[in-house]
């Protein structure tokens, strides 16, 4: 078993940061391709590469059983109508799920079948909890005017791909519509 320091993990919502994981920051510039709307992403990564979020991860050896932990922290903003997001991601192992605790602020979750057929914009908010169920890609959107802060558990096993999203991005988008977030069918070309 481990130890009780290793039992227990302190996070601080103020920083984003989790007691001993590694803090990774993600910019605008790490979203080139993601927003719908290229011209107002260049106007905006000219005025600077803002922040846009950070993860801090505590990872377990990726055996099965074990759990790992990331603290989100996800600025407000947006390109166009388009609200802040993460990059997304499906799991490397498809199969695994994912719950996201709402810590602080409001937003949501983009969820999408691997052909993005299937879709759906769930609420993620203070004291809510969002299933996301195995083979599903998941993006995180703040919708609102403050970071939205939520904890991801997730089995240690699971690993990300990114490269996927990358390679095809989101077959949706949220934009804010009348002042509400909005998912809709990002347009192919």
């Amino acid at each position: 078993m481990d130890s009780l320091m290793n039992l227990i993990s302190t996070f601080d919502l103020a920083s984003g940061r989790i007691a001993g994981g590694a803090l990774e920051e993600r910019h605008l510039s790490d979203l080139r391709g993601r927003f719908v709307d290229s011209a107002a992403y260049e106007q905006a990564l000219q005025a600077g590469d803002a922040l846009v979020y950070t993860v801090c991860g505590v990872e377990r050896p990726p055996s099965e059983g074990q759990l790992n932990l990331a603290l989100g922290r996800l600025f407000p903003g947006k390109i166009g109508d388009e609200y802040f997001m993460t990059k997304g991601h499906f799991h490397a192992w498809r199969p695994a799920a994912e719950v996201y605790l709402g810590l602080a602020g409001e937003g949501c979750l983009l969820l999408e079948s691997e052909d993005g057929r299937a879709a759906q914009l769930v609420p993620l908010r203070t004291n809510a909890a969002v299933y996301v169920p195995g083979n599903t890609a998941h993006r995180t959107v703040n919708t609102g005017a403050v970071p939205l802060v939520y904890l991801g558990v997730y089995p240690a096993q699971a690993g990300h791909d990114y490269a996927a999203i990358a390679e095809r991005n989101f077959r949706h988008v949220v934009v804010e519509q009348t002042g509400r977030p909005v998912m809709l069918p990002r347009e192919q070309p």
